[in-house]
């Protein structure tokens, strides 16, 4: 970092109101914009960022650091002035690189799913048995409440997004690889094909002394190639988790290494997959030298991530959930946790997440809701896409059993599902848009 000074082009999302807010821990001048104000805005503006509201390129300060994702474009009106003064500007995983580059150990979390899971439950054992690491992850970490740290610079820990190939960019000293399939549909071109290209060429810089954790029960993973890995999973690997206790209440299982049992870890998180991402955690730290005996305890206190099956309220008896879920993997994962509830009535409302997402995936999609009482289908949340003829959300609910299609906005799904809630309903929002708000808005009709 050469300048003093960062102004973050729409700041306000999670992982880059991360960056910001670990920069202002570290004593850098930040402002920034976003098109709406959010309560990631507000915590900032705490800490000292100066954060305006609309794209304008009087916002821009004449001598500053830039910083930017993909999804900000080239007629930006900040993009643009920056280039007339000149101002160096940086991708988000710039910063997040240089971040990481400081560190004595850099563990990072890539892969299709649980990165935000996984980093967020490393950074909490970690912090919570006083090891003290900086963070930056996708999502605000229960108990801690934030999604960055700035603490000290003996480890590292964050969420590697691969969405737009900058995954490359990172050198970690463990790397921790959940699972890979076909995702980003508009990026990667040729599906996992062209996804394990990039993972293969990021492992492919790494030295001797740099560690790859692969979960060995995905095929995606099992494509991957050029480095000597180290494997967790379910059977035939390095790190294994035998006697899977799930319950509603959460699981348990025993961590066996090459054979040994090593402990037992129990945790509040449902659904085998959750097992797996616990199962990643514990052995990140265990190749990253850390005193298992310091963290175990932790595993069990740590409620899930935001948005990760996180509960949101009740209504007369009917529970309601909050999931970030909207690759179909996801979504299974995320309904089959809601098995360890007997003789509940689950209703999944499912909000697409971009048009190409769903276009690509549809069979996969249609293949995601067994099981389930009820699908409510919203419309496709866009995320900056326009519309493809044919792929609605309309379309998609008339191709499954038991689904129903509802128009407008959230609060519109809720006005329409809450007069049919029972108790003993189990209501799971799922997709990574508006969709989040779904609860809030139930909630408050029951006022």
């Amino acid at each position: 970092m050469v300048k003093e000074r960062y102004h973050f082009i729409a700041i306000g999302g999670i992982g880059m109101s991360g960056l910001a807010k670990y920069l202002l821990q570290e004593g850098f001048e930040v402002s920034g914009s976003d098109i709406i104000d959010s309560k990631y805005i507000a915590e900032l503006k705490k800490l000292g960022a100066k954060v305006f509201i609309g794209h304008d390129e009087n916002n821009l300060p004449e001598n500053c650091v830039v910083v930017a994702s993909s999804a900000i474009k080239e007629d930006n009106p900040e993009i643009q002035k920056a280039k007339r003064l000149n101002l160096p500007i940086l991708h988000r995983s710039d910063v997040l690189k240089t971040l990481s580059e400081r560190s004595k150990c850099f563990i990072g979390y890539a892969g299709t799913h649980g990165k935000t899971t996984t980093s967020g439950l490393s950074a909490y054992v970690t912090d919570k048995a006083g090891l003290e690491p900086s963070y930056v992850v996708g999502g605000i970490i229960p108990d801690i409440h934030t999604n960055a740290n700035y603490k000290s610079d003996k480890y590292f820990i964050a969420e590697l997004d691969e969405s737009d190939g900058t995954v490359i960019k990172y050198n970690p000293d463990i790397l921790v690889i959940n699972n890979l399939e076909a995702d980003h549909l508009d990026f990667y071109k040729n599906g996992l094909e062209s996804l394990v290209e990039t993972f293969n060429k990021l492992i492919s810089r790494f030295n001797s002394n740099q560690k790859v954790l692969i979960n060995n029960d995905c095929e995606g993973n099992l494509k991957l190639n050029g480095h000597d890995f180290i494997t967790y999973g379910l059977n035939n690997a390095d790190y294994v988790a035998k006697n899977i206790v799930l319950k509603p209440t959460g699981s348990s299982f025993d961590v066996y290494y090459k054979n040994n049992l090593l402990t037992t870890i129990n945790i509040k998180l449902l659904g085998k997959h959750n097992v797996i991402n616990a199962l990643a955690v514990f052995a990140s730290l265990c190749e990253a030298g850390v005193d298992i005996e310091k963290v175990k305890e932790h595993f069990s206190t740590f409620t899930g991530m935001g948005r990760r099956f996180q509960l949101v309220g009740e209504i007369g008896g009917a529970v309601i959930y909050d999931d970030y879920a909207h690759h179909p993997t996801e979504i299974k994962a995320t309904l089959s946790a809601l098995a360890e509830f007997p003789d509940k009535n689950v209703i999944a409302v499912f909000q697409p997440h971009r048009y190409t997402r769903l276009q690509s995936l549809w069979d996969d999609f249609k293949k995601s809701f067994d099981g389930v009482s009820k699908v409510i289908v919203t419309d496709v949340f866009a995320a900056s896409e326009p519309p493809i003829d044919g792929i609605s959300g309309e379309n998609f609910a008339k191709e499954l059993n038991n689904a129903e299609y509802v128009a407008g906005s959230i609060s519109d799904v809720a006005k329409a599902l809450y007069p049919s809630l029972r108790e003993n309903d189990v209501v799971v929002g799922l997709g990574a848009g508006t969709i989040t708000d779904l609860g809030k808005y139930l909630l408050n009709l029951d006022k």
